[in-house]
């Protein structure tokens, strides 16, 4: 006996054979959406479902229930209760009403085997004829005195008719709707189209089903609408999961593929600059990770083909030195190197590293922002559009049309998440003739696994964990009594006291009304005359004009400054090795990661370091980032506290987050989908064989037309 994935009958072998050969007629599916037949329903809620992205069959039936929930008993329910009921039709009659230009109202006694009430429908005569005696059917509206209830919207349950017994309070499928649809109608319209199932397209090929043990599509969906208990539901969605996550690898890799296809300056020649650069100027030892990544680079940056490689690292780990590298390697073969950072004070910053790493005489460079005078502006362009500026250093301003280079070899995108598609496709379009250049892609964030694989598959990591030695490790604690709060500023008169520094981080700019949280104007000028009067307290956030900016910070570097008061305009970039103590205002209201970022500020010298966290104690972040000091371990934390709906990354990156999975939870299925578009892409990169027709089709849907672009061999 067999028994079909999403059937609620056992099918013998005999009636399998005997069952009516039938081939599906997806056109069928791309028919719209008529005025629902019953209840008078008709303009709004078209309305309401087309502001679902609901115009056609095919879209109301993947349009898939959120989740299931326990529907309300009749004995459970209070008066003034919105719900939903789980009932059986005992009787049901017209009323009529004292007005002749109303229609008559429909009552109906119903049941659940914990009681009886009346329900009324209003303005819908037919349904004495519609539901009958028997009838099981799911009622939501509100509750009533004296065990009267008040329909606002009304569906057939599962199995509806003519049943015998009292129906259970059992779960109710529960669909996002919007104005003019109810959860309740959705489900009465997809029981509607139920046929159209037989429409669904198998688009995944027999062997790779057979190969994962999956359900067929339509099944699928079926088990997802009217699953026959929780376990067939989750198995239906890991089915649709599945094929969801491997289109999404099949296209990052097209994308890769399809960027590999391109053309870009092959930099093998031997390291000169490079090597000169390592055994005597740079004054430290690189680590282990560091001397990985640059083997790397070198063979990404040695083939005819644009490298496109994401470095990620724990917070000091040496990015920056990698990154340098690889535009070395540019330099050394009479190319161009540019490094794009979001902000002008990220930009500023890395051009002051890189200035102290690399002398001017050896690697001239220039920077180039929003901020640049026109002067100055017009000789960087004019040297960078000669070739004479090997280098150049800058924000968005990199990639307006007016910027030229002669040989542009190798790109560096810093914090790369920050930057949209396009403009990181603008940058793409700056290489040599018909040449892109190479691009490295760099983030301070580690990014864990399952995200990279979604995010960034479409690009090679490098992972950065190890820290330059005599890096310290930075004690963290949570603070949310106003005794810590004072010992607090205690420590960090102590450690300026002795001659070293630190940070107060706050959430706002100004004061205000609406959200309660330290400023960092306010606190700024609190602090200066009261916990730290006596101390030399400077302020620094993003909408200080570009100038005055660059004095807080050249102040505070400089030493001359013993506190700086910020917002999170430091959460990147910022070096001062002196800085051992950061106090972080309403810390609950920053993510792990972008804490973990902020605390990475201090640490980066000789001396321990401190951060104290002003937050409540039991808050999971928070505690996190008390026990834990691996960016790689927080990111996963992160991951798992906030689901991949919260996510960051996905639609930075051009990609869409995922419908159907769930992130982490299905990491396993997300590993063997990425195996499988690996087999695919190797055996059949175009899927032009018969046998991958419909899973070529649905790429084609879900990504767009570029996701099908042929790859040349």
């Amino acid at each position: 006996m067999v028994r079909a994935f999403a059937s609620t009958e056992p099918l013998t072998a005999r009636e399998l054979l005997a069952a009516p050969l039938r081939w599906p007629r997806p056109s069928r599916l791309a028919q719209p959406l008529a005025a629902p037949s019953a209840q008078g329903r008709s303009g709004k809620l078209l309305d309401g479902l087309r502001s679902l992205g609901i115009a056609t069959v095919g879209e109301l039936i993947e349009h898939l229930p959120r989740d299931r929930r326990e529907a309300r008993t009749v004995s459970a329910l209070t008066p003034g209760e919105q719900a939903t009921v789980a009932v059986e039709v005992v009787a049901i009659e017209r009323r009529p009403v004292r007005s002749r230009k109303m229609a008559p109202l429909v009552q109906a006694r119903v049941r659940d085997a914990t009681g009886a009430m009346r329900a009324t429908f209003f303005n819908q005569p037919w349904l004495v004829d519609r539901y009958p005696a028997g009838t099981r059917l799911l009622l939501h509206g509100k509750a009533g005195r004296a065990g009267d209830f008040s329909v606002a919207h009304h569906a057939l349950a599962a199995g509806a008719a003519n049943g015998t017994a009292p129906v259970q309070a059992d779960s109710v499928a529960h669909y996002a709707a919007a104005e003019g649809v109810s959860s309740t109608q959705i489900v009465q319209l997809v029981r509607e189209h139920r046929p159209a199932l037989d429409d669904v397209c198998e688009p995944l090929p027999a062997a790779l089903r057979a190969g994962e043990r999956l359900p067929d599509r339509a099944a699928a969906l079926a088990a997802m609408h009217f699953p026959r208990d929780d376990a067939q539901a989750e198995r239906a969605r890991e089915r649709l999961a599945f094929e969801e996550l491997l289109l999404m690898q099949l296209a990052l890799l097209r994308r890769r593929a399809l960027r590999g296809a391109g053309s870009a300056p092959a930099l093998e020649e031997p390291r000169a600059l490079t090597a000169r650069w390592l055994g005597e100027m740079l004054p430290f030892a690189p680590t282990e990770d560091q001397l990985a990544a640059f083997a790397e680079l070198d063979g990404d940056l040695a083939r005819a083909h644009p490298m496109q490689r994401l470095l990620m690292g724990e917070v000091g780990s040496g990015k920056t030195v990698v990154a340098l590298y690889a535009l070395l390697r540019a330099v050394e073969h009479g190319m161009q190197g540019a490094l794009m950072a979001p902000t002008e004070t990220l930009a500023e910053q890395h051009f002051a590293t890189l200035q102290t790493l690399v002398p001017e005489a050896l690697l001239p460079a220039a920077l180039l922002t929003g901020s640049t005078p026109a002067r100055r502006r017009a000789e960087v362009l004019g040297r960078l559009g000669s070739g004479e500026l090997p280098l150049v250093v800058g924000t968005h301003a990199l990639i307006e049309g007016d910027v030229r280079f002669a040989r542009l070899a190798v790109a560096v995108v810093d914090e790369q998440h920050r930057f949209g598609v396009r403009q990181r496709a603008a940058l793409d379009r700056k290489g040599p003739g018909a040449d892109s250049p190479h691009v490295l892609h760099m983030t301070a964030t580690p990014i864990p696994r399952t995200l990279a694989l979604t995010a960034y598959g479409d690009l090679d990591v490098t992972r950065l964990r190890g820290l330059p030695r005599g890096r310290r490790p930075i004690a963290t604690h949570v603070a949310d009594s106003d005794a810590e709060r004072a010992r607090a500023y205690e420590r960090l008169r102590e450690e300026l006291r002795a001659g070293r520094q630190g940070y107060v981080v706050c959430a706002l700019v100004a004061e205000s009304e609406t959200l309660q949280a330290r400023a960092a104007e306010a606190e700024f000028q609190r602090l200066r005359t009261g916990e730290l009067r006596g101390f030399a307290v400077e302020l620094m956030h993003g909408q200080l004009r570009p100038r005055a900016k660059q004095q807080a910070m050249a102040r505070f570097a400089a030493g001359e400054a013993q506190v700086l008061v910020a917002t999170t305009v430091i959460e990147v970039g910022i070096d001062v090795p002196n800085a051992t103590v950061m106090l972080v205002e309403d810390a609950e209201r920053y993510g792990i990661s972008q804490l973990h970022q902020l605390r990475g500020r201090i640490g980066r010298g000789a001396h321990d370091s401190l951060c104290i966290l002003f937050g409540p104690r039991g808050s999971r972040r928070l505690q996190a980032l008390a026990r834990h000091g691996d960016g790689f371990r927080l990111a996963e934390i992160d991951l798992q506290l906030r689901g991949e709906g919260e996510i960051a990354g996905l639609r930075q990156h051009g990609q869409a987050e995922p419908r159907v999975a769930r992130l982490p939870q299905d990491a396993p299925i997300l590993d063997r989908a990425r195996d499988w578009a690996l087999r695919l892409a190797d055996a059949d990169p175009n899927l032009a064989a018969p046998e991958h027709s419909l899973l070529d089709g649905a790429l084609r849907r879900a990504f767009g037309e570029q996701a099908a672009e042929p790859i040349s061999a």
